[in-house]
């Protein structure tokens, strides 16, 4: 897998590889997630290829206290393969060059069979509230 950082003439291929991993919402516009996170100057946004094919992403964030993941896809095609946990080590790697302490994470409860993926990278389910508040409308 050759990973590289997203460029815009690939958010057409981005949707379509989060669409076929049951990422994308109806309340969440993916080209709007995009665009944001292409504003964001405090992480990374990098995509997987193999023979060309886009077949991950993954979002990486930093706000200067925690890091964050988000958008881990993988093509079902390729599915326990490792390429996971390549993006994964991927993310680490970048956010301790940048003196991030900890990593913190989502995983909606309707894809727990993830769960097991995070623990043997050596993730845990921690005690915490997850608070939310939609700011702004993505019709």
């Amino acid at each position: 897998m050759k990973i590289s950082e997203f460029t815009d003439d690939q958010s057409g291929q981005v949707i379509a590889l989060w669409e076929k991993c049951g990422l994308t919402r109806g309340w969440n516009n993916p080209e709007k997630d995009i665009a944001r996170k292409n504003s964001d100057q405090n992480g990374l946004f990098l995509i997987g290829q193999i023979d060309g094919v886009l077949m991950a992403s993954i979002m990486i964030g930093y706000d200067g206290h925690r890091g964050s993941i988000n958008f881990l896809a993988v093509d079902p095609d390729y599915a326990r393969t490792g390429y996971g946990k390549i993006l994964m080590a991927e993310a680490e790697r970048f956010l301790l060059s940048v003196g991030c302490p900890k990593i913190n994470f989502c995983v909606r409860t309707d894809n727990a069979k993830f769960i097991e993926f995070y623990q043997q990278l050596g993730y845990a389910i921690e005690p915490v509230y997850l608070l939310g508040k939609r700011l702004i409308k993505d019709d």
